[in-house]
């Protein structure tokens, strides 16, 4: 059977999900592999943050991936779509079908068009529906209606986290790195995986305060005391799948103990990994000592924090991350009396449109950044490349080294996930941020007398804060965005490097809609892009200002020889096309630094000048918003 082949029969099982009944598959007409599944109700909102829902979910997930073959494959899939909660069914499949060798380069619709009531206000749905009644005969567009007003400060950052490709790629990170990923199970290794969690949050925190910046507010507070007063949040979605609205949480709301879950339970676990990062060691469920040092640190914190299966001792230090998310999202009715859903915080798809994903991540992030203060710096050999000067770096664009950003239109076909009880297109027109083409130039001298293999690292970071004043090399190094990395190998003598910024490793290059699929575009074995997990090219750059605001350029090219364990650059994988956030498929992190080098380790310069080395340089560019 061809890819195209298999493309197409798990193509229908996408279609309409948020249309099913309620009823479910009778135990009896189960497959026995089955029977155990099916608690978790159907119409309810499902949560990977959940504990009991992500265990359901993983039972499930791990079933499908041992299918005899793909047939047995697509046998459970079309009964665990009539059996299994709506969203739990697009989770586990989305988990199975990427990972199992028999599914090479088979891709799972995007989510945006299996559920866009996640991504598309309800006011505009109920609009098309309209249309739609009106002109049964035609094909629909409809604007996309606005969630808010300047009356809400937070508003005007509306246009980054309800960004839908943003929404999407978390959603799509999620799938690729479970929590619950048993590697004995699933015959395969997450490598890094603790630091994975860390460094793809830590970079969403550092883009999030780069947009505040360029719209002239201050960076976020974190969200430290679990007794303050929440900022509202109306995320004006419905979930059609329950006819419920999405929780709106006013201001002036306070977190309360769940069920399951205390504010207190969520003090003493952080303050246990608190004391773990002091102590530099964890206590695994043994009570033995693990030390947590240079090399391992940050991957076992990432799995404590997170609490995923590799956590050393979950039942010590807990669930903060996921019950962050469960607490936040039940703000408005903690009790379930009201049979409220939940808010947008529960769910991986759309708790970035919430402000408090961001601080709360600056919250977990600040636990991230006393380990790595606590690591000495790096030292100027462990910064240099003998032999190798970077003599200047520049972007081509119309006007050098001055990036334009616009706002730009996008459609979305709702037809796929709703059914409007049409053949015709049922699109929604939306507007989201964008930047103009731009390539880097990167000018290097190679003095040691023989070829050389670089590792070119490229990120970005804002020069002032909120007040205008010069960031200090350590606090900038916070909010230093990766751009790019990749090898090139330097001839002796001088090489001018030429990259495009579509080619980044941060970026997802391609993901194709529902009709691409169908159409068999760009299905093939080899597509490198498959696994839709990559940052949006349209969010590489920050939006800047009217007038142009001033950022740093930072370039560091480092020995491919000591980074290199095997991946991009020696040979192809499968889903490295944004291997900085994502890593590449069933390989080694293609990456022997850490995660963020340089800009990891606190830096003790007294400016950034110091901290330089001749392997690094450093660029001002403008980025001008033209809205």
């Amino acid at each position: 059977m061809t890819v195209k082949e298999k493309q197409s029969r798990l193509l229908p099982l996408f279609k309409h999900l948020t249309s099913l009944s309620r009823d479910r598959l009778p135990v009896s007409q189960r497959d026995d592999r089955l029977k155990e599944v099916g608690h978790l109700p159907r119409g309810t909102l499902f949560s990977l943050f959940h504990a009991k829902h992500l265990e359901e979910a993983t039972h499930l997930y791990e079933i499908l991936y041992r299918a005899k073959d793909f047939d047995d494959l697509v046998h459970l899939l079309e009964q665990a779509r009539d059996t299994v909660n709506e969203g739990m069914f697009v989770y586990a499949a989305t988990v199975a079908v990427l990972h199992r060798d028999d599914c090479r380069g088979v891709t799972v619709p995007p989510i945006e068009e299996v559920f866009p009531d996640r991504f598309i206000p309800a006011e505009t749905i109920r609009h098309a529906d309209k249309e739609v009644t009106a002109h049964p005969d035609k094909d629909i567009v409809v604007e996309f209606e606005e969630t808010g007003n300047i009356l809400d400060p937070e508003y005007r950052l509306a246009y980054y986290r309800e960004d839908v490709n943003i929404n999407r790629h978390h959603w799509h990170w999620h799938i690729v790195y479970p929590a619950t990923w048993r590697p004995e199970i699933m015959d395969k290794e997450k490598d890094r995986k603790g630091e994975l969690f860390y460094y793809m949050h830590q970079q969403m925190c550092a883009r999030y305060d780069c947009e505040r910046l360029s719209n002239g507010m201050h960076r976020m507070r974190p969200f430290n005391d679990f007794h303050e007063d929440l900022e509202g949040y109306s995320p004006h979605l419905t979930s059609l799948i329950s006819g419920l609205n999405y929780g709106s949480r006013p201001d002036g709301l306070k977190l309360h103990d769940l069920h399951d879950v205390t504010i207190q339970d969520m003090e003493r676990w952080r303050e246990r990994i608190h004391n773990a990062i002091d102590l530099k060691m964890v206590h695994d469920h043994d009570g033995k000592e693990i030390a947590i040092h240079d090399e391992n640190g940050i991957d076992i914190l990432g799995a404590l924090v997170e609490s995923s299966y590799e956590s050393i001792n979950q039942g010590f230090y807990g669930s903060l991350h996921n019950w962050g998310h469960v607490l936040t999202a039940r703000a408005h009715d903690p009790e379930g009396k009201f049979y409220e859903n939940p808010g947008v915080m529960s769910d991986t798809s759309t708790s970035l449109r919430d402000p408090i994903f961001y601080r709360w991540h600056r919250t977990l992030d600040n636990l991230f950044q006393e380990y790595k203060e606590s690591l000495s710096p790096y030292t100027k050999e462990e910064l240099s490349f003998p032999g190798i000067e970077v003599l200047s770096a520049s972007v081509k664009t119309k006007t050098n080294n001055v990036i334009t950003t616009s706002i730009v239109e996008s459609e979305l076909e709702l037809s796929h996930g709703i059914n409007f009880g049409t053949d015709h297109s049922v699109k929604v027109k939306y507007h989201h941020l964008d930047h103009e083409p731009f390539s880097y130039h990167i000018n290097v001298s190679n003095n040691s007398g023989s070829t050389k293999h670089a590792t070119v690292r490229i990120f970005l970071a804002p020069k002032h804060d909120e007040l205008g004043n010069l960031l200090h090399p350590n606090e900038q190094r916070r909010y230093c965005i990766e751009l790019d990395k990749f090898h090139k190998e330097l001839n002796a003598g001088k090489t001018e490097i030429t990259r495009n910024s579509v080619d980044s490793s941060v970026t997802i290059s391609t993901l194709r809609t529902f009709d691409e699929l169908k159409d068999g575009v760009g299905v093939s074995e080899n597509a490198d892009e498959y696994c839709s997990c990559g940052w949006p090219k349209n969010m590489l750059i920050p939006r800047g200002s009217h007038k142009g605001m001033v950022f740093e350029l930072f370039v560091m090219l480092t020995d491919w020889e000591h980074d290199n364990v095997g991946g991009k650059g020696q040979e192809n994988h499968m889903c490295d096309d944004a291997v900085s956030y994502c890593g590449a498929k069933d390989s080694k992190y293609p990456d022997k630094k850490h995660m963020g080098f340089p800009f990891d380790r606190r830096i003790d310069a007294h400016n950034i000048e110091e901290f330089l080395t001749p392997n690094m340089t450093l660029t001002d560019i403008k980025i001008k918003f033209e809205g």
